[in-house]
């Protein structure tokens, strides 16, 4: 399966431009024959537009995540909807299953070749040091996978690459690719090669980092968007400058690699 991190340079509230960039994005990597393309993680309004959060929130069945469904059904390549401010009244308006009935949260949307929707995650670990990020939004609960090109496939967000747990439970669904649309900046340069790297080791499986780049009042996004095998070896990565990250990954190398080395048989669960 060929895999594109498609590392967007978003521009904080312009929405109608950046869903365009990635719009493009995902003609440009389906045109090289990719199965899957990955966007960042609130590519839409911008991680850091805080205050515009509310004004450009929507339903998982509105107006972006439908010009996306259609991007992905003209080129025959599937898509994780890197995540946006999901507005939960609209989305249940609309008949999507919410965990409450009211309020925004941080929402990727896995989309099929034929613009299907067919996995949703709201991101778990809302992020608090120097954001608004926890004040604004709701965490979500569900941990889904979804089947795609050989791969059981999860999807966390970001900060979530900080908590080794919500791996763990997606390897326990089966997981053996980790997709993480981000919004990581500078400084913390080192910890975004090291959360995505270890995750991939000790949980012996394939993780997709898909950062964006560009510059917010406060903060600049460090792109650096990178593949990585179930041994931690990076297959693919950028720097901090617009770009597409293409992988091809191979399914059966997961297992390959857990019966080489079987450290998950080894883990003990029952503590206490």
């Amino acid at each position: 399966m060929r895999i594109a991190l498609a590392q967007l340079e978003i521009e904080a509230g312009a929405v109608e431009h950046n869903v365009d960039s990635a719009i493009e994005a995902i003609r440009r990597a389906g045109s090289d024959g990719t199965d899957l393309v990955v966007l960042p993680e609130l590519f839409t309004v911008g991680y850091f537009a805080f205050d515009l959060y509310a004004r450009h929130a929507e339903s998982v069945a509105g107006e972006t995540i439908g010009r996306l469904a259609d991007a992905a059904r003209d080129t025959d390549t599937a898509v994780l909807a890197g995540s946006i401010v999901e507005d939960l009244a609209a989305s249940a308006a609309d008949g999507i299953e919410v965990p409450q009935s009211s309020g925004l949260a941080n929402t990727s949307v896995f989309l099929g070749r034929e613009g299907d929707r067919r996995g949703t995650y709201r991101k778990h670990h809302l992020f608090g040091y120097d954001s608004a990020e926890s004040s604004l939004l709701e965490p979500g609960e569900r941990v889904d996978t979804v089947e795609f090109g050989g791969f059981t496939i999860g999807m966390t967000t970001c900060y979530d690459l900080r908590f080794p747990g919500l791996y763990r439970r997606l390897v326990d669904e089966g997981a053996t690719l980790v997709c993480v649309p981000s919004a990581w900046p500078y400084p913390r340069v080192e910890h975004w090669e090291l959360f995505g790297q270890t995750r991939a080791v000790e949980n012996q499986l394939y993780v997709a980092a898909a950062n964006g780049v560009g510059a917010f009042d406060d903060a600049e996004l460090l792109g650096r968007s990178t593949v990585y095998d179930p041994w931690g070896t990076v297959l693919a990565s950028s720097a901090d400058e617009p770009a597409l990250v293409t992988a091809d990954l191979d399914p059966d190398r997961v297992e390959r690699v857990r019966d080489e080395f079987p450290a998950l048989a080894d883990r003990r669960t029952d503590w206490g």
